[in-house]
């Protein structure tokens, strides 16, 4: 959709054409999208991405209802409510990633329930498909600003079951997804996924099925006659109702804590993601599976302040000889804990490029309910 963009703002507005591409591109009753919904690949808080997004076998805070729903059984009841917050953004403030969750216990003490809430999106993009009058001349007063943005929702339940010999966490989101490109464009989505982790001594093993029964967005296009002719005259496709379609993905995680001393410890994690819409430029490419792999390192003192760093999304780059190169996606980060709060940071390259490097801020926030005196 060109002629949605200002040349002026062309360099502002590449990430939003994108999306309008994206959009328009569904012009088949039923697409099976390789990336589909991919904004809920970004994943939430800071320490998974300085961990390069390998926290599916460890993750057990609030954020767990994005990575892994089973993790938040690893809470108890007296650890009561858990909140969590972060914000990112992409190309100079353009592009603005947010995420609150919320986590609280059930009557059943093995079991939790949380709320997850993601927004991606662009704001302040004009459209200029008004910009031109009946006469051919250019009025800039006609240019009217609109949002690109996806929204999901994740409504979440884990239960823990103890044996004899680990612990077996599971757990389960209901997923609705909403995406809307100004008034052009809207879609509805809803999607399951599955996870579980098991715990025994040092070990932490995790498996996460995601748009297990696949994820479908319904999207419905809103152009006014008067817009439809301008797309035409700019070699623009206009896009019809169509269906999206996100296959399933399979996450599995392993890790193990090291205590080196009584208050030094690590943790490092592998995760290997397995992807089945095609043929992905990663570590082991195919079609349709494709794998790749992420890896992150933690180290804690006393568990309350943290230093990770990270490596994931491997991708074969073609250098200035011609020449196939391995680039891995780097990140680092730390984290401090004091009381119920945590403070974490990231900095890494959300838009796999390097020159768009980020910094990222996550909250987590755990409100304990008050004992009576004397228990």
């Amino acid at each position: 959709m060109r002629a949605l963009l200002k040349i002026r703002d062309m360099k502002r507005a590449t990430p939003v054409f994108c999306l309008c591409l994206l959009a328009g591109t569904l012009s088949t009753p039923a697409s099976a999208q390789k990336y589909s919904n991919e904004f809920l690949s970004i994943g939430v808080g800071a320490r998974a991405q300085a961990l390069g997004n390998a926290v599916i076998a460890s993750v057990t805070d609030v954020s767990a209802g994005v990575w892994n729903p089973a993790g938040l059984a690893d809470a108890n009841a007296p650890d009561g409510l858990q909140l969590g917050a972060m914000h990112a953004e992409w190309f100079a403030g353009v592009g603005k990633f947010d995420y609150l969750a919320a986590s609280f216990p059930l009557t059943r003490k093995d079991s939790r329930l949380a709320v997850s809430l993601i927004r991606f999106g662009i704001d302040e993009i004009p459209n200029t498909l008004s910009l031109y009058e009946s006469d051919g001349t250019i009025n800039f007063d006609n240019i009217r600003e609109f949002s690109a943005a996806d929204y999901a929702l994740f409504l979440s339940y884990a239960r823990r079951l103890t044996k004899p010999k680990g612990e077996w966490l599971l757990g389960g989101n209901l997923k609705v997804v909403y995406r809307r490109i100004g008034p052009f464009a809207n879609s509805w989505g809803f999607g399951l996924d599955l996870g579980a982790q098991y715990h025994r001594e040092r070990w932490r093993f995790g498996v996460l099925a995601k748009d297990v029964t696949t994820t479908f967005n319904a999207w419905s296009f809103q152009f006014t006659e008067e817009e439809k002719q301008t797309l035409e005259l700019t070699n623009n496709d206009i896009p019809i109702n169509s269906v999206e379609i996100t296959k399933p993905m399979l996450v599995l995680g392993i890790a193990r804590s090291f205590p080196l001393s009584k208050q030094i410890g690590l943790l490092p994690e592998l995760n290997a993601q397995i992807t089945t819409d095609g043929k992905r430029n990663t570590l082991l490419s195919s079609d349709p599976f494709s794998l790749d792999l992420g890896f992150g390192l933690e180290a804690d003192f006393r568990q309350t302040v943290f230093l990770r760093v990270g490596i994931n999304q491997f991708q074969n780059e073609t250098d200035f000889d011609g020449k196939q190169i391995l680039s891995p996606r780097p990140s680092l980060g730390t984290g401090l804990k004091l009381g119920g709060l945590q403070v974490d940071y990231a900095f890494t390259d959300l838009a796999s490029d390097n020159n768009t490097y980020s910094h990222i801020v996550s909250l987590l926030l755990h409100l304990k309910p008050k004992t009576s005196a004397g228990k």
